[in-house]
């Protein structure tokens, strides 16, 4: 991709010259690290892959794409969340330029500063909350930073819960996400 007067890269969102979004391939590349990087440290040390591994390796890889003006760093910011043996839930978020941190709670776009300052409010107020207030926690802070309130099909949300018997990430079903809507509603 050449630097020069395109205008390519002058918008939020990065176009590659034939219109394609930059930040999806980048993504996709990113999954692909982070999976083959798991799987190899489970090949060899014979255990799952710690969350803060995993987040270190990946933010040391985003780094090397800021030392070399051919190389155009990533553009996407990755959240891991994985339940460690030892340490319970973990939640890192990593920066295209090679910084990673462990959150509580935490947000990534446009208005991130101010929604993780009120993630962090609410979880200071009650650090022992339970699923369905966490959930309803995330969803009333995406509200009210956004300033809208969302339909069950406007929204996308996704948990791993430490407390549960299977472990998996699992996308809520719009009728899951729409019962906390309603939830939210009544407490509100």
């Amino acid at each position: 991709m050449s630097r020069g007067g395109s205008g390519y890269d002058r918008h939020i969102t990065i176009f590659s010259p034939e219109g394609r979004l930059f930040q999806v391939a980048d993504a996709r590349s990113l999954v692909q690290q982070a999976r083959q990087q798991a799987a190899e440290f489970r090949f060899k040390f014979g255990y799952e892959c710690p969350v803060d591994y995993l987040a270190r390796v990946m933010a040391d890889k985003a780094q090397v794409y800021t030392q070399h003006a051919y190389m155009r760093p990533l553009g996407v910011v990755p959240m891991l969340i994985g339940i460690d043996e030892e340490l319970g839930p973990q939640l890192f978020k990593v920066d295209p330029a090679g910084y990673y941190a462990g959150y509580k709670a935490c947000a990534v776009g446009g208005k991130e500063t101010e929604a993780t300052t009120q993630l962090e409010k609410k979880l200071k107020a009650k650090p022992d909350m339970s699923y369905e207030e966490a959930v309803q926690t995330a969803i009333a802070t995406l509200q009210g930073v956004l300033s809208e309130e969302f339909k069950a099909s406007e929204i996308e949300v996704a948990a791993v819960r430490a407390d549960a018997h299977d472990r998996a990430f699992r996308v809520l079903s719009a009728e899951e996400v729409e019962g906390f809507l309603v939830a939210l509603s009544e407490r509100d």
